[in-house]
């Protein structure tokens, strides 16, 4: 198949060994056309008679009583309508991989236990069965989730590790917006509305109702088959991703509108030496379905609208720093999903990546808390230095919500004696899925996965009450809440107070 290059590019990317080129703006309505002309003109988005013989299509993202703000959707002009394919059919069903978290699901299971996750490849390596061949749809598997998609309402946490092209193959998700977070391995996404290189620290999002296609991409003259890609997926249900709004941090910080990139239009041509058929697979409910159709569905010549897939770069991000205490984590928040509750995210992405520590009298280390949401914490490069959970490159751990954790009693009392001289943490790359809900695990991921690491038993047993110790430092007794007297502590002959932990 031949591409055909715009006549004139909006952007040349930065990056040498991208071939593609980029519109920029975050929710812009973007326009571009592969061939001039093919645009129909301004004033109109169905002319009776397309330029080129070309097929006009609109395809809505949004329900049609919307407001302007809230409103996207994308006109198309293609070399066949996508309505020109076969019958659908069921695809074998994948109890690995799904949409309902609802406690009628006997595949899913809430649990108050945390849980560590290794990467995917650490025990059960794709490169270990050269016969094994699987792309990105057949790699793709559920960590947990919360809701339904029947109901637009939920989410989905998802893994992927695959070691093969998608060939004459188009995936389609009808259940929710994908959220993309390469570890290993570039992805050349195909779109229909363009294509994305996308990198290990970047990010893209895919519209639910756009087919795509996923290849490795591999440096020129790579054709190794044992080159693979991992990485993690944030499906939302119901609702898209948007920019968090700044507040009172005003025009500046967090992710820039600027920095989120967008297709270019790009197509397909069919050529008589490939009369294979192109097999397009569907996510309905959790369930797969596919069909065929004799010609490429990556023919749109150009296309404008709101609706479309988009990168980020991840090093583009603006962290913040404070002077004491510390920052939220929604304060390394990129993209954010509304739910249905005014005010009240669904899921909240957040990145922490190269940033200055300068917060004085201040205990830097995570400290104890609970939360109403349920934290996913994944690792793109490096490793992440907590003390109750190790966590490296591709790996994945879980807090459910409302669930007490921090940092070990060694590492408290540490932190506690540490300089708080400025200091620059890089070198390492890691997110957070931040879940305002609890959250559902699936059997795969409880029993099935390749790397289970559950918490080590008896990690709390070496945490000591220092108030005890301190009782001298008071009058001869205390009072309780009931006003009953409690009695100073005995002292050993060193003079030290007895606790219970004393012999």
């Amino acid at each position: 198949m031949a591409f055909q290059q715009p006549a004139i590019w909006p952007r040349t990317a930065t990056d040498p060994e991208d071939p593609y080129k980029y519109q920029l703006g975050f929710g812009n309505h973007h326009a571009t056309e592969a061939i001039p002309g093919a645009l129909p003109p301004h004033g109109t988005n169905l002319p009776q008679k397309g330029s080129y013989g070309l097929y006009a299509e609109h395809l809505n993202g949004t329900s049609f009583i919307s407001s302007r703000a809230a409103a996207s959707s994308v006109w198309m002009y293609r070399g066949k309508p996508a309505a020109a394919h076969h019958s659908p059919s069921r695809v074998e069903d994948r109890y690995n991989l799904e949409s309902c978290f609802l406690p009628t699901n006997s595949n899913v299971a809430f649990t108050p236990l945390s849980c560590t996750w290794g990467p995917l490849a650490s025990k059960q390596s794709l490169n270990s069965t050269t016969e094994r061949k699987v792309t990105f749809v057949q790699g793709l598997r559920t960590i947990g989730g919360h809701g339904d998609a029947t109901l637009k309402e939920g989410l989905a946490v998802h893994q992927y590790e695959f070691n093969t092209d998608m060939d004459r193959e188009a995936f389609v998700d009808h259940d929710g917006e994908l959220l993309l977070v390469p570890q290993q391995g570039a992805l050349n996404i195909k779109s229909e509305l363009g294509s994305l290189l996308v990198k290990p620290g970047f990010i893209v999002v895919l519209p639910p109702g756009i087919r795509f296609s996923v290849e490795i991409a591999r440096a020129s003259g790579d054709q190794q088959s044992e080159i693979k890609a991992t990485g993690y997926a944030l499906e939302v249900f119901g609702t898209r991703y948007v920019l968090p709004d700044l507040g009172v941090l005003g025009a500046n910080g967090l992710a820039h509108d600027r920095d989120f990139e967008y297709p270019v239009a790009r197509f397909d041509l069919d050529t008589d030496d490939d009369d294979r058929p192109f097999c397009v697979t569907i996510k309905l409910a959790g369930r797969l379905f596919s069909y065929t159709q004799p010609h490429t569905p990556f023919d749109v010549v150009a296309w404008h609208g709101r609706y479309a897939p988009y990168r980020y770069d991840l090093s583009r991000f603006c962290h913040l720093t404070a002077n004491t205490d510390q920052l939220d984590p929604t304060s390394y928040c990129v993209l954010t999903a509304p739910s249905k509750w005014p005010g009240v995210s669904l899921a909240d992405f957040c990145i922490f990546g190269d940033k200055w520590a300068v917060s004085k009298n201040t205990l830097r280390i995570p400290y104890y808390h609970r939360n109403i949401a349920t934290e996913l914490c994944g690792v793109i490069r490096g490793q992440y230095k907590g003390s109750v959970r190790p966590l490296e490159a591709g790996g994945l751990s879980f807090e459910q919500s409302y669930m007490p954790h921090g940092e070990t009693y060694e590492a408290h009392m540490q932190a506690t004696e540490a300089a708080n001289n400025p200091v620059k943490i890089e070198g390492s790359l890691f997110f957070m899925f931040n879940v305002s809900s609890h959250l559902a695990l699936t059997r795969w991921a409880r029993e099935e996965h390749p790397d289970i690491r559950v918490e080590r038993p008896g990690i709390w047993d070496s945490m000591q009450n220092h108030f005890l110790n301190h009782l001298k430092e008071t009058n001869t007794s205390v009072s309780d809440a009931n006003g009953q007297q409690i009695p100073t502590p005995p002292k050993s002959p060193d003079g030290r107070m007895l606790v219970d932990s004393d012999p």
